[in-house]
Parts: structure tokens; sequence; C-alpha cells
């Protein structure tokens, strides 16, 4: 093989066997923008609005400069219903920072700082509190790290009557899937919020694409601190290449660990303390690497960590536990906190001063379990059939976030399938229309519906007789037509049956009539049409709808029997009529040859009479052809 040959073959060989390096998912969405949009300085791409359940598009004023330089945003008024909602479609399965940033409505006469509440995947990850938009920080957007299983994303808005919610922007930014792992009790099941993170010494807030960050970090949020409260502390930095320590995860971004904050010699300890949400527990990441030129070795720096009073961390040495100086760990635990504030002191153990180089604290948020999908689907087809006005919402999920279940809408948690399930529906007197679909035969374990008082047409469906757990079913006052299904006669747990008010007519089914006698309350009056049981009026000749339509086939059939007939007896009428014709035509010429025949028969009888026997011997050709008339 020629040397040029075999280096093109290796080149293949290497190419065809290197792992490919796939970069994390991203979708970030400029909301109230109709096109796509790039942003400085990084040049970032951001996607033109889609995916909201409702809301009006408007220009924005950035409450804070880390917000991203968008220019407009949605905003959700109340008319258009107190939950809305963006729904993400073909989002890869993973770990997934999400975040939002709010803004303001860029109008004098508009009221802002709106208050409200936000959810992802139906748990509740934050409610912005008063004095939000006067902060450069973490009150400026919420960021949430959650698992998506399903292929989608849900972000949703809950309005709580102190302005409409407004949003900027979305982003939905894929990260390593043990990122942030803090042990038992993490995994699918769990939400991180994030609700400090400090680059301390650090002059400026920053992303990590300042940082120059691995995009598996989800491009985070670094706010400054240059000193611990009223601490006099001093900012540290260095030049030197960090090392990062085997257990430390490679998204943190070097120049995080460049910067850091040291006690002084006044002041040997650091204390930290921060305002929290109480009955939380909290998840503490602290960041060291032993920048302090004063520091050559081990021992030379001991600290404990104690937090809200309890040491968590005894004898904390940055070089030995890391290896060197200039290489950095992390030391992570779960904390509970009862109050409203968070301490972390660095105690100093040996050494002059106590060093800290980035904090990150989270809230740890249980993930709500989710409404049962098919039955989601069939309160979707519910509130399209019966044109649902917007006041309601139903966007998200049904029964989740519980602080913001959808209005008439009943839920009960089951725990064997941990799942939450429909159990009740009161829409009366909401002046309701359209229809009811059959894929309400899917809320399965409805026990009580009540759509009094509105104006829904059509039939009701039979698939209501497949909703066997129903107790309660009041349909009173509609618009209701056609017969009583024979099915919601096997509908053996009702107690309380109101059909009343409606336009239904025919024979209540047997069923239905005989469980009157059994203390159950059924109501079927100002029906004209319905008859059958005490109280209605008697039946006359009644059919049912089977019959009806055998009835209907078979005098089709016969109409269809008779018009053959018909046809049949013209046709032969006609062929008589034309015959007749014919034979008129060709009469005088039949009638001579009658007479002929007539004549020649009457000469053979006098022949034969008078010649004897012998003359029948006469051949038939002697006598010549017989003429029929």
């Amino acid at each position: 093989m020629r040397p040029v040959s075999l280096l093109i073959f290796l080149l293949v060989c290497i190419a065809a066997f290197r792992p490919s390096y796939q970069a994390p998912y991203t979708r970030r969405i400029s909301c109230g923008a109709r096109n796509d949009v790039h942003t400085p300085p990084t040049n970032t791409f951001w996607y033109r609005d889609f995916g909201y359940s409702g809301g009006i598009l408007a220009n924005a004023t950035r409450p804070s400069y880390i917000t991203p330089p968008l220019t407009t945003l949605r905003y959700f008024p109340l008319s258009s219903g107190p939950e809305n909602c963006y729904h993400l479609e073909r989002i890869p399965h993973g770990h997934y920072s999400v975040r939002v940033f709010f803004g303001l409505v860029k109008d004098p006469t508009f009221d802002n700082e709106p208050l409200f509440d936000v959810s992802v995947e139906g748990t509740l990850v934050y409610s912005l509190a008063s004095g939000w938009s006067n902060h450069d920080d973490e009150q400026a957007f919420v960021e949430a790290l959650v698992f998506l299983e399903d292929g989608t994303a849900s972000i949703c808005f809950h309005s709580t009557g102190h302005g409409d919610p407004a949003v900027l922007s979305i982003e939905v930014l894929q990260v390593s899937n043990n990122a942030y792992n803090f042990g038992s009790g993490w995994g699918r099941g769990t939400i991180l919020r994030t609700h400090k993170r400090l680059s301390c010494g650090a002059k400026n807030p920053k992303f990590d694409v300042d940082y120059s960050g691995n995009h598996w970090g989800g491009d985070r949020f670094w706010n400054s601190i240059s000193t611990f409260g009223e601490n006099s502390d001093k900012p540290l930095t260095t030049k030197n290449s960090i090392k990062l320590s085997p257990n430390l995860p490679n998204y943190y971004p070097e120049a995080l660990y460049q910067t850091a904050l040291v006690s002084t010699d006044n002041q040997p300890d650091l204390t930290y303390t921060m305002d929290v949400d109480p009955n939380r527990n909290y998840s503490i990441w602290l960041h060291f690497a032993e920048i302090d030129p004063l520091v050559t070795g081990e021992g030379q720096r001991v600290f404990d960590i104690i937090i809200n009073g309890d040491n968590i961390f005894q004898e904390i040495d940055i070089v030995k536990m890391s290896g060197d100086i200039n290489s950095a760990i992390v030391i992570n635990t779960t904390v509970p906190v009862s109050g409203r504030s968070l301490t972390i002191t660095l105690q100093l153990v040996k050494g002059s001063h106590t060093i800290i180089n980035a904090i990150e604290i989270f809230e740890i948020v249980r993930a709500e379990a989710k409404t049962s999908i098919d039955e989601v689907k069939a309160l979707q087809k519910l509130k399209s059939a019966l044109g649902l006005p917007l006041r309601f919402s139903w966007n998200g999920d049904p029964c989740v976030p519980q602080q913001h279940p959808w209005s008439g809408v009943d839920c009960q948690f089951d725990n064997a399938k941990i799942k939450w399930f429909i159990d009740g529906l009161g829409l009366d007197n909401q002046g309701l229309r359209g229809f009811l679909p059959d894929d309400i035969s899917k809320l399965t374990h409805l026990q009580n519906m009540n759509l009094s008082g509105n104006s829904i047409q059509g039939e009701i469906p039979s698939s209501l007789g497949k909703i066997t757990s129903l107790e309660v079913l009041d349909l009173s006052y509609n618009l209701f037509n056609g017969s009583i299904p024979e099915s919601l006669g096997g509908l053996t747990s009702v107690r309380i049956l109101n059909l009343n008010g409606n336009s239904l007519s025919g024979r209540v089914p047997a069923a239905l009539g005989g469980r009157l006698l059994h203390r159950a309350s059924f109501n079927f009056t100002d029906n004209k049409g319905l008859c059958g049981i005490p109280g209605l009026q008697t039946c006359g000749p009644h059919l049912s709808a089977g019959a009806k339509i055998g009835i209907a086939l078979g005098g089709c059939a016969g109409l269809l029997l008779m018009a053959t007939c018909l046809t049949c007896w013209w046709k032969r009428r006609q062929n008589i009529l034309r015959t007749q014709q014919i034979a008129a035509r060709g009469a005088p010429y039949a009638k001579a040859r009658t007479h002929f025949s007539r004549d020649v028969q009457l000469a053979r009888h006098n022949n034969n009479s008078n010649g004897g026997g012998h003359e029948h011997a006469r051949t038939a050709a002697e006598n010549g052809p017989i003429l029929l008339s």
C-alpha cells in the first residue's frame, strides 16, 4: 500500500473511532418578539415568541442591568385567566436549567411590578416578592434545575391578584445529568431552585459565558460580593492556573476560583447571613481554592464551617483536601432551616485568616406528581367542546401546583399510582354552550359532575355510563335533547341524578325507574317528551331506537318493492299495447287466410265422407300446408 493511501486510511479510522462531542441542548425565547433576535455582547441567539397559551405582547423595560438586553415581553392580563403557560415541545430527555427573566411593561400608565407565582412542570418554584424590580440579583429572575422526561417543558405563571404577570425571556439549558447531586434524596423527584450564587471577591456580577465556562454548567449567573456583611474582608485575586480536583465537576469555570475573600487580622472569621424562606431545606455548595501566596502547604490554614450555629465541617484544610495550592474543591451539605435567615461562618482553627471563593445556595423543592395524562386530555377536549371562557384558563396541569388548581375542577391523589385524578367538575351556571364529548368517559374517577344552568346542547353521550364511580350527575336546565341513554342505568353508585329542565323525550330506562325505590333522588321533570315513571306522562306504544330504525328500513324496502312492481306492470302493459297495434296493422291479410283455411278443411271433410277410409293415406304433400289461425 502506498504511503499516501496508508495515511488516508489511518485518518479515516481515527475519525471513525473518535468520540463525537455533542453540545448541550439550548432553547432561548425572547417573549413578545415577532422575529428571532441576537443580543450583545456574546451574540446570543433568541427564538421569536412561541409556545404561549395567551397573553399580549408589549414593549419592555429591563428592571435590572443583568437582565438580557431584550426589548419586548409578553404579559397576561387577568381577563385571559389566572393561569397561563408556555408549553415547549421536542425537548430531549435530560437535566435542565430552566430560567425565566421578568420584565416591566414600557407604559407609564401601566401598573408596574406585578407579583405572581411561577411553576415549572407543575411544581411551584417561586413567588415574586415586593421590590423585586429594584434588585440586581436573583430576584430579577427565577432559575430551577429540573429533569424533563416526556419531551416537553411546561412553565406557567399564576396570577395572585397583584398586577399582570409579565415575562421577558425563557431559557431551557441542558446541564450535566449529575449536576448538583447532593446525595440522598437527589434525582428526578427533586427540583433545585437557585436562591443565591456568589462569586466572592469579584468586582462585578458575571454569567458563565463571561467566565468562559463550560456550557454543561448552564450559563449560571454569579453575583459579586466584596465583603461578608460588616466584616472588613479583603478581596484576593490571582492569575495562576487553577487545577480542578477529581471530586469537582468540570463545568465550574476556572475564573471562579481566581478570586476570593480573605478575612482580616482584626476579624479572622468570615460570616455571611442571608434571608431565606422558613421551613425549607437548602443545599449549600462552598467553593475553595488556596490562592493566597502566604499559604504554601498543608496545615497552614485550617478552619471549621458553622451553619446556623451547627458545626457542620471540622478542620477544613484546603491544600490537604485538594492536594496542592491553586487547586479547587467544593464542599456540599444540606440543612433544614426553620427561621428566616441562614448564617454561614468560617471559624479559624489554625493560621491567621480564613478564605472562600464562591457560595451557591439552592432551595430543595420536591417535584409535584402530575395528573393522569388521559384525564388531562379529556379535560382539554371538554374545554374545546364547551367553548370554555378565557377566564377559566385551564392551562398547564389541572391539579398542580396545588396552590393553583383549575377553576371548577376537584382533584384526588392516588398514593398507590402516585398520580392525581379528577374526581369532581363544578361548572354550573357559567354560560357554557356547545356539547358533551364522548371523551368525557375518560374521566374514570369522576364522582361529582354538575353542569346545570348552562346552554349545553345535543344528546347526552351514552359513554357517560362508563363512569361507574359517578355519585352525583346534574345536567338540569340545559338544552339536551334525544332520549336518556340506556347506559345510565348501569351507574349503580349514583345517588342524585338531575336531568330536569331539558328537551329529553322517550321512555326513562327501566333500570333508572327501578332505582327510585332505593332512596336515590332522580329528577326528570320539565321534559315534555319523557314518560314511563310516576310523575311523568304515561307512555304510548313506545319503540326503542333500534325498533324505529328497523321500521324505517322496512318501510324503505316496501316502497322499493312497490316501485319495482309498478315498473314491471307498466312495461308489461306497454308490451301488450305494442302487440295489439302490430296485430291491428296485419288484420285484413290474417282474415283472408283464415277464411281460406276454413274452406279447405270443409272440402276435406266432404271428400272423406264420400271416398272412404283409403283416402286417409294421402300424404301431407298432397293435402298441402296446414294454415293455423
